[in-house]
């Protein structure tokens, strides 16, 4: 496109643009239907509704403390529940809510020993069989490790870990958060829940440029060009900008376990009374990393692989961000056939 032409559209193409950030908050995102199976506290277990229930091992997918788990069922044609749906799988997943103040005393025990345990019980109860897959992602997948290596005789069968911090030592988060500097006891007893606005704040400042400029660019540009990206952007950018609030217990155990003492990796974390030994986790297990992930770098999420006792263990390097890898436009054909294909195979009877 010449200049000329590029100033001949810009008046319109700046008005569109507007119109497209102002209207983000209309966007639909997470409207799969689904049933509520079962509620504590703040926590929601959901099952999708389907008439192709082909796999006997259910599904249950786990998102992170932080952000809202619509994540995986992101936007019709572009929803890893819809996808995993017509696959033939029976699916399930485990919503955190939106913690208030009386939640705050939630740690980590609480969401992996109480929340995380019941809603594993409650999905084999609805779905009337012995065994299930788990599916966590980001914070999720630590939280499903934790819970595999309590309990390693459970009825996990299979583990899908995606983009998990497991030994953060070497990430920017590390760098930022788990320094003396960095005083995460004034943070938790200022807030009984930490803002998500200001997690989401820290998030992005990983990446300022990327976040604060090249998105507008590039968006700018796409309606310049007549590309319309309405619907691609403003799911996810609805999705980016809902941010619960973070129990202020389970953000000082988590920033102080994993980043400061980096617990988790040196065997040295307990969570009710038992300590997190990973080398206990026998599940079938399959680790995705993401190359251009800046949150859970891959070299912070391998270190896994040679400490469990898993037996069946598979890991996949694909390029991508955190988030991008699962639920960018490339994902519905270059990972989830991956990861319905690897869950398969191990969800016979």
């Amino acid at each position: 496109m010449s200049t000329v032409e590029t100033l001949a559209r810009l008046p319109r193409a700046t008005l569109e643009f507007a119109n497209l950030i102002l209207t983000t908050p209309d966007a639909t995102i997470g409207a799969t239907p689904r049933d509520v199976v079962w509620t504590h506290r703040q926590t929601t277990l959901y099952r999708y509704r389907s008439t192709q229930r082909e796999h006997p091992v259910p599904v249950l997918l786990v998102f992170a403390l932080i952000n809202r788990p619509d994540v995986f069922d992101l936007r019709p044609g572009n929803s890893f529940v819809e996808y995993l749906l017509s696959e033939g799988y029976d699916v399930y997943l485990v919503d955190w809510g939106v913690p208030d103040e009386p939640d705050s005393d939630m740690g980590l025990g609480a969401f992996v020993c109480d929340e995380l345990h019941w809603a594993i019980r409650e999905t084999l109860r609805s779905a009337g069989r012995d065994e299930l897959s788990l599916v966590g992602w980001c914070i999720g997948g630590t939280l499903c490790a934790i819970y595999c290596a309590l309990h390693p005789d459970s009825a996990v069968r299979n583990a899908v870990l995606l983009t998990t911090p497991i030994d953060p030592s070497g990430s920017l988060y590390a760098r930022w958060v788990g320094s003396d500097e960095f005083d995460v006891d004034l943070i938790a007893d200022s807030y009984e829940s930490i803002p998500g606005a200001g997690v989401d704040w820290a998030n992005k400042l990983m990446k300022p440029v990327t976040n604060y400029v090249t998105t507008y660019r590039r968006l700018l540009q796409g309606v310049l060009d007549g590309k319309d990206q309405r619907i691609a952007y403003q799911t996810m950018a609805k999705w980016v900008a809902d941010n619960p609030p973070f129990p202020g217990r389970a953000y000082r155990e988590w920033i102080t376990w994993m980043y400061k003492e980096n617990r988790l990796v040196s065997g040295r974390m307990s969570l009710c009374g038992r300590r997190v030994d990973l080398t206990k986790i026998e599940q079938n297990l399959l680790v995705v990393t993401a190359g251009a992930d800046h949150i859970a770098p891959p070299d912070g999420t391998v270190p896994l692989l040679s400490l469990v006792a898993s037996e069946d263990v598979t890991h996949l390097d694909r390029p991508g961000g955190h988030i991008g890898l699962m639920a960018g436009s490339k994902a519905k054909n270059e990972i989830w056939p991956e990861l319905a294909s690897w869950l398969g195979e191990r969800s016979g009877l």
